[in-house]
């Protein structure tokens, strides 16, 4: 009922049972094409301004404008049409309150979050929360939203007690000191992925890879030496226990868990008759631990890359080709091997929201990082090549994540080789990143927006 209250969410394709994106649904259910827009326009081609009276409409165009893609001047004009008259809107807030409490908190919220990269199960909370400020709410449909939502919080709470119990019996606290510990912050990327009940297989799984990949992160950027990491990415390649006498051993304690961690998962998928994905998983974990040696040695060298040649690292380090083949292994029978083989050929919507990741972390995360000691980011890579100042590079990084979103967009109008369910964890993804680092790394500084996330979805239920 949840996502029936939330059906002008139309960007949470997880709540819609067709497996269908906003965009799809519109564009192709409703005839929808961007020149619809130019009844809107002036004799100059331009928004007309008398569209502006109406808040909500432009509220309505404001989200459609971030379905956006290539080769749409029209939608391009929308959004910094729709963002100006929106912000100037929002300003006369005795106006817009009065109009409708629901609206204003509408179009507060979209400035800052548009709903089409916001995390499906975030945007639920909030609409649910809200809507009883909307004058023609059903009482009725909005208590069933409600205690679906909590029914829902109970088993995401039951999978984090699962697996946090899992967790400090590895006691990577002690074992590694050095490490971010971050496993119900890592638990918001499961849930982005998918919040629904058929995923609570899938969305253990991949918190468990991400917690452990936390550790094998933080081995390669704040603790060891290169000559370990040497060894440490050796062994991951070779994948055999015996290799584990080569570390030292907080390494070995990482390398023994990893190991042991994908031999559990590898003896669940044998049950169902899935073994060969784990081949693909173990494969992307690989290329991980290369990537970030392959940085280990740059930062050693003091050496900058072109941003190109980052690039081709980086997207890998982003860890989203592991995360997205992590995320397949605990789905249905929509996975097949034909989804690894495409997946494992780096397809267009896969790059694109590591594109959306690696350049967002970049941009808010790199000053601590440089402060830290870190390789340099495509921040740095950009301004030494471009001869550029910081802010100009920021902007430039910024307008390839819109372009990301394009490419990201685009491949879910006409979804051909895989299910529109494959094609929306990687959607997912992008959405995470989008949510947890607008403002900064809310992973490695955990708090602000993170906290917010983790006391809506797992710990605060929502009064009926």
């Amino acid at each position: 009922m949840a996502a029936l209250v939330s059906s002008n969410i139309h960007a949470n394709s997880s709540s819609q049972k067709n497996g269908s994106t906003g965009s799809d649904t519109i564009r192709r259910s409703a005839n929808f094409h961007p020149n619809i827009f130019e009844k809107f326009t002036n004799k100059e081609g331009k928004l007309d301004d008398s569209v502006s009276s109406d808040v909500e409409g432009m509220l309505s165009l404001y989200e459609a404008s971030h379905m956006r893609i290539h080769g749409e001047p029209i939608l391009e004009e929308a959004v910094v049409f729709t963002t100006t008259h929106l912000v100037e809107a929002s300003k006369e807030k005795s106006q817009l309150t009065m109009s409708s409490l629901f609206l204003a908190a509408q179009v507060n919220h979209a400035l800052r979050q548009p709903i089409l990269k916001g995390l499906p199960r975030v945007e639920i909370q909030r609409f649910i929360s809200l809507y009883h400020h909307d004058p023609n709410h059903s009482h009725l449909l909005l208590r069933f939203a409600k205690l679906d939502f909590n029914v829902l919080q109970k088993l995401h709470q039951k999978e984090l007690h699962e697996i946090s119990k899992w967790w400090n019996g590895l006691d990577f606290a002690s074992k590694l000191p050095f490490a971010r510990d971050r496993l119900v912050e890592g638990y918001i990327w499961p849930v982005g992925v998918y919040f629904e009940p058929k995923y609570s297989a899938a969305r253990v799984i991949l918190t468990k890879v991400i917690g452990v990949t936390t550790m094998i992160d933080d081995i390669y950027d704040v603790y060891g030496t290169l000559e370990e990491l040497e060894l440490f990415t050796d062994a991951i390649e070779k994948w055999d226990i015996s290799c584990s006498d080569q570390l030292p051993d907080y390494m070995k304690y990482c390398y023994e868990a990893l190991l042991k961690l994908y031999d559990e998962i590898g003896e669940e998928l044998a049950m169902q008759g899935r073994t060969y994905r784990m081949a693909y998983a173990k494969e992307t974990m690989k290329k991980l631990a290369q990537s970030y040696y392959v940085e280990a040695q740059w930062f050693h060298k003091k050496y900058t890359p072109t941003l190109q040649e980052y690039m081709e690292v980086a997207l890998v380090s982003s860890t989203y080709y592991m995360l997205t083949a992590t995320s397949f292994l605990g789905m249905g029978e929509e996975v097949s091997a034909e989804v690894f083989h495409w997946l494992m050929n780096s397809p267009k919507i896969v790059t694109a929201s590591a594109v959306v990741c690696r350049l967002m972390d970049d941009v808010v995360s790199h000053k601590f990082e440089q402060d830290r000691g870190h390789v340099d980011s495509s921040v740095e890579c950009y301004m030494k090549q471009y001869n550029v100042t910081e802010e100009e590079a920021c902007k430039e990084l910024k307008k390839q994540v819109l372009d990301a979103w394009k490419e990201m967009n685009e491949e879910c109008m006409e979804p051909r080789d895989v299910p529109m369910s494959v094609l929306m964890r990687v959607v997912n993804l992008g959405r995470v990143i989008d949510a947890v680092y607008k403002d900064g790394d809310g992973y490695t500084h955990a708090g602000g927006i993170m906290k917010t996330f983790v006391k809506s979805l797992f710990i605060q239920t929502l009064p009926l």
